[in-house]
């Protein structure tokens, strides 16, 4: 019931297209090419990183678009000074849960961290993991042993936090929306960053303002990033000769399954062989369904490779005839047979 009030909070919250900001975070070439990267913002000056002197730092850490179907989810962290935690953030900015901030309130936020002559730049640094969804596809449907999602947004956490502290920041306090069991994910947590007090607890994007703020960051990129993803089909629409077809006005609304412009598109959009690009999970059930159950999809049979631990060193060398060629491994002659010349 959760995930279903979160999604229909999600839709209703959708960036328009004129709101959405790009962030530095943003690099087009990666999410057009499909490839999941990190971003780092410059240290704040107001954060000294001498070993001596440390300015003792607070960091947050949150996710948006873990239950799309079609674009990247993206992992954000920001970090600040311990003693204006509540005071920067939250009395001042008034940071919230993403979620419950409208578009043009998160689109503001992110810019004016962005600004340097802003305190939110001069005293917050902040990072990005956009986790492209053909990666996110690939580590859930990889044959050899499954990489979850928790265990890739787990990893994705990991990397964000090591960053920060490879930067020199003293960071003392970590707080983490959670995903599964908060006890288990804390644990763990604990066992790589021991120095650190960290707590990793549900809601945490509405409880502590670092994570509130965290959550725009990562909300905001992921917008930005998902109108990236639809560049290529509003050229495409736009230098066809047909009639653009009406879905596409409205692009692909939110990229949530239960988004009608989501779901639309995708039935429109479909590639009988390839599906769609490399904006969409494959690994989701709606993307599964459109494929295999439905009949949208061509079935293809691949050539069975032959076992090659069954296989003499000697075959390798060895000659044989048309006849033999014809019966022997389909996909060893599919450009064709070898022909043996006699050298006199």
């Amino acid at each position: 019931m959760d995930g279903i009030q979160q999604e229909s909070r999600e839709i209703a919250q959708e960036t328009p297209p004129e709101d959405v900001f790009l962030a530095p975070s943003i690099d087009e070439s990666q999410i057009l090419s499909g490839h999941s990267y990190a971003h780092y913002s410059p240290v704040p000056k107001a954060i000294t990183t001498s070993s001596e002197t440390s300015t003792e730092c607070v960091l947050g850490v949150d996710e948006a678009g873990r239950g799309p179907v079609l674009g990247p989810m993206v992992y954000a962290l920001l970090y600040l000074p311990l003693p204006m935690h509540r005071s920067l953030l939250a009395d001042i900015h008034h940071f919230d849960d993403s979620k419950v901030l409208t578009p043009t309130v998160r689109s503001s936020l992110m810019q004016t961290l962005c600004t340097p002559s802003t305190d939110l730049y001069q005293n917050c640094g902040w990072a990005t993991k956009v986790m492209s969804a053909k990666d996110i596809s690939a580590g859930m449907l990889r044959p050899a042993g499954t990489f979850n999602l928790n265990a890739q947004a787990m990893d994705a956490t990991i990397e964000l936090i090591k960053g920060v502290f490879t930067k020199g920041v003293n960071v003392k306090e970590i707080y983490i929306d959670t995903i599964g069991s908060p006890a288990t994910y804390q644990k763990k947590l604990e066992r790589i960053f021991p120095t650190t007090q960290i707590i990793v607890a549900k809601k945490a994007d509405s409880l502590y303002p670092c994570v509130s703020a965290a959550s725009v960051c990562a909300k905001v990129t992921r917008d930005a990033a998902l109108e990236v993803c639809y560049q290529p089909y509003t050229q495409l629409y736009t230098n066809s000769d047909e009639k653009e077809p009406a879905v596409t006005a409205e692009g692909w609304g939110s990229g949530y399954p239960s988004d009608a412009r989501c779901s639309t598109w995708l039935k429109n959009n479909i590639d009988p062989v390839f599906g769609w690009g490399n904006e969409c999970r494959f690994s989701w059930g709606t993307a599964k369904d459109l494929l295999e159950t439905k009949g949208t999809g061509m079935k293809v049979d691949w050539p069975a490779e032959e076992d090659e631990e069954s296989m003499r060193v000697t075959d390798y060398f060895s000659a044989y005839s048309a006849n033999e060629a014809k019966e022997g491994d389909e996909l060893m002659n599919w450009f064709g047979t070898r022909v043996f010349e006699a050298i006199l």
